[in-house]
């Protein structure tokens, strides 16, 4: 019995994998078992799709966090629409909460008119997690610093910063986007009293 004969019909793409190749074998070869080969098959080409699929979307919103760095060191936000939905929220690290794309350009732009202006920010690391097939939380880390001294509207000197960024993005028409965002200050005189660092292993 040759495959094109099987009651069971497998992606033709499947039979390109190694691994894939080898149940199509037994397939072939032990038809008695071929139900149980077929799934097996079908399970592994399957996962392989989704891994596949992941790394894509990992890579696409990681190209999309790049553009926000490349918005902050070219201090320019008129391209924030190609990496955010109309909708997107933004919460700084003071708590000021600006609601939809265009309150979110027009307060960027602001501050990087002017305390900004001259600031370099850096992406120090990136963990991504799927809620679902088209949601995903981006936990970023980033180094901010600037080569001129920085004074706030409160009249605080500014100095180099390490913050962490919890963000939201919804894949939509095959694009990811930004729809969620908050920044905050990591202290690090803080960090030695996390909970977490006294939390049984087991």
């Amino acid at each position: 019995m040759g495959l094109a004969t099987l009651p069971l019909r497998l992606p033709a793409e499947c039979f390109k994998r190694p691994f894939c190749a080898d149940a199509a074998f037994v397939l072939r070869f032990y038809p008695m078992k071929k139900i149980i080969a077929a799934t097996v098959l079908l399970l592994m080409c399957g996962g392989l799709v989704f891994a596949q699929n992941r790394t894509k979307d990992e890579a696409a919103i990681d190209k999309q966090i790049d553009a926000m760095v490349y918005s902050w060191n070219h201090h320019n936000y008129d391209d924030l629409k190609n990496y955010t939905t109309e909708d997107t929220d933004w919460v700084n690290v003071v708590g000021m909460w600006w609601k939809g794309r265009k309150e979110s350009q027009y307060a960027h732009q602001t501050y990087h008119n002017s305390i900004f202006k001259t600031s370099v920010m850096e992406k120090k690391s990136v963990a991504i997690r799927f809620v679902t097939k088209n949601v995903a939380i981006a936990h970023v880390a980033w180094h901010f610093y600037d080569p001129n001294e920085v004074t706030l509207p409160d009249g605080k000197k500014l100095g180099p910063t390490d913050d962490l960024s919890t963000l939201v993005f919804v894949k939509k028409n095959e694009k990811w986007l930004l729809t969620a965002g908050e920044n905050v200050h990591i202290d690090k005189g803080a960090q030695p009293f996390d909970p977490i660092n006294q939390m049984p292993k087991n």
